[in-house]
């Protein structure tokens, strides 16, 4: 119960975390005591030892995980001005990090006798410069600030790799729910609509309070009266009324779906003016499929036929939930589904292509299959292949990043990049690329590139699916089918939620597998 008037309860919850270790100390004593350090309050004793920092001196501070939050400053001397500065690896720490979204730079007056609290982003390093008098630190602490969130879904199988990109992916999106869903917890921390889809897909198979998934939907909505598109960009409408039916698909809220009735059927009869008479799409500006085919006509035709088509079947199915006549949109999905354009060699493309049903694509994915990967579309790169190779493909691909020193999962990545470079948890290596700095293109231009990018999660939801091989068949969950696809592991065990409860599965080579729904749930094979 809230003390005042019209306040806003904060659903998250705060931790400190202590440093985890020391990577710089110049013109410092004592750094040593920071590791682990659990003081939170300056005292006034005088018995404990503190870290004493002299004018120009530094300390680069490693957190050991990525988190979502700001820092304490724990101070027992006067005042003095410090440079702070966040980082999602070691080298934006010690460099110039972008301030697009959240401030990454700054200098700040420290309190005598006193703790400073700053920052609201996503970080793993703190770089503090003392810049004008000694500081007396008591200690250090991360601020992480998340959400409490029960898990219904789980996965553990043979592999361990797999088990931690599966584990690596629910964090990812954790740090991403925040007060609604951020694309990226450091950059740009917006409610993207077609940055949702695999983020909404990835929270569904992990978390049981779901709650962040409509109010980031009806956020965009309210904010987009039409006949204007979401976010500006035309596809991302398109990807509204996909995320609805992923919703309501694994959710069953008739409740909320009715909600959307006035909007859903003013957007799909928008929709119908997208669409040529020979079924070929026409979307107008801004068209964007995704970052690295922004430059690609072939590919961004190919995947918004793919896509249009596919917000044209979604929607069908929600009509149809809401006793619409919904002939209109099934006859728009029918008519695109005759045009099959060339997708070039963009696997994004092929991917779309696939799994609207216009054209099986999947031997364009198959072809150089590490390369041509991005972190948004990779989700529907593994969907629209076997699993066998899409097993490989995470472990290469989603795999590299952690290899690499991530603890969440990035916006941009490419296997190339790995070649002359060292881990985001180092400093960086004369003669060596900067695996943070000197990449990406686009929007991924240098330090502004996120390292938490809640659209790069998609194994997560895919190993639920496909390895554990739980499909929904009916809203909410009322009819799953389950056919584990195992490719080679000895075992592979989980759970997948449901609005009656999860649906947990164990299956291994040996013999059949084991299934144990909740009431309410029927679960039919696969």
């Amino acid at each position: 119960m809230s003390i005042y008037k019209n306040a806003i309860r904060d659903a998250r919850i705060r931790e400190y975390l202590p440093v985890h270790r020391v990577m710089l100390a110049e013109q410092a004593q004592n750094a040593e005591i920071l590791p682990g350090n659990p003081a939170i309050q300056p005292s006034i004793s005088g018995s404990e030892r503190l870290c004493i920092l002299q004018p120009g001196g530094a300390l680069l501070l490693d957190f050991g995980v990525e988190l979502h939050g700001g820092v304490r400053i724990v101070n027992r001397s006067g005042a003095g001005r410090i440079r702070l500065r966040f980082g999602e690896s070691a080298s934006e720490a010690m460099g110039a990090p972008n301030q697009d979204h959240a401030i990454h730079d700054t200098e700040l007056q420290v309190p005598a006798m006193g703790m400073l609290e700053y920052g609201n982003t996503a970080f793993r390093f703190v770089r503090i410069d003392a810049l004008d008098a000694k500081l007396e630190l008591m200690n250090v602490l991360a601020v992480a600030l998340y959400r409490d969130l029960k898990r219904g879904g789980s996965f553990r199988c043979s592999d361990e790799r797999l088990n931690r990109i599966w584990e690596t992916g629910a964090y990812t999106l954790l740090l991403n729910m925040q007060d609604y869903i951020y694309d990226g917890a450091k950059r740009d921390r917006l409610v993207w609509m077609g940055d949702l889809h695999p983020e909404i897909c990835g929270i569904l198979s992990v978390f049981d309070d779901v709650s962040l998934i409509p109010a980031s939907l009806d956020f965009v909505r309210d904010h987009t009266p039409l006949p204007r598109v979401m976010n500006n960009i035309t596809s991302y409408s398109l990807w509204w009324i996909v995320n609805q039916y992923e919703y309501y698909l694994h959710r069953g809220d008739l409740v909320y779906l009715q909600e959307q009735r006035e909007y859903l059927t003013g957007l799909l009869r928008q929709l119908e003016e997208y669409v040529n008479q020979d079924g070929s799409e026409m979307v107008p500006p801004r068209r964007f499929l995704d970052w690295p085919n922004n430059d690609n006509p072939v590919a961004m035709h190919a995947g918004l036929q793919g896509l249009l088509c596919r917000a044209f079947q979604c929607g069908a199915k929600l009509c149809g939930a809401l006793g619409i006549d919904a002939s209109r949109p099934l006859e728009f999905a029918r008519r695109m589904m005759g045009h099959v354009p060339d997708c070039g060699d963009s696997k994004a493309a092929a991917a779309m292509l696939t799994l609207s049903g216009i054209a099986d694509r999947s031997d364009v994915l198959a072809r150089d299959p590490f390369r041509g990967v991005s972190t948004f579309y990779g989700y529907y790169m593994l969907l629209a292949q076997p699993t066998a190779p899409a097993l490989e493909l995470i472990r290469r691909f989603w795999g590299g990043m952690l290899d690499y020193g991530a603890t969440t999962f990035w916006e941009d990545f490419d296997l190339d990049w790995l070649k002359n470079t060292s881990p985001i948890s180092e400093l960086p290596v004369p003669g060596k690329d900067d695996l943070h700095a000197d990449f990406g293109k686009y929007c991924y231009r240098g330090l502004r590139h996120s390292l938490c990018h809640g659209w790069a999660a998609g194994p997560t939801p895919f190993l639920s699916e496909r390895v554990l091989g739980v499909k929904f068949l009916e809203p909410g969950g009322r009819k799953v089918a389950v056919s584990p696809e195992l490719c080679g592991l000895d075992f592979a065990e989980g759970s997948v939620p449901t609005p009656f409860g999860p649906v947990r599965v164990a299956a291994s080579r040996s013999g059949r597998p084991e299934i144990d729904a909740p009431e309410g749930v029927e679960v039919v094979a696969g």
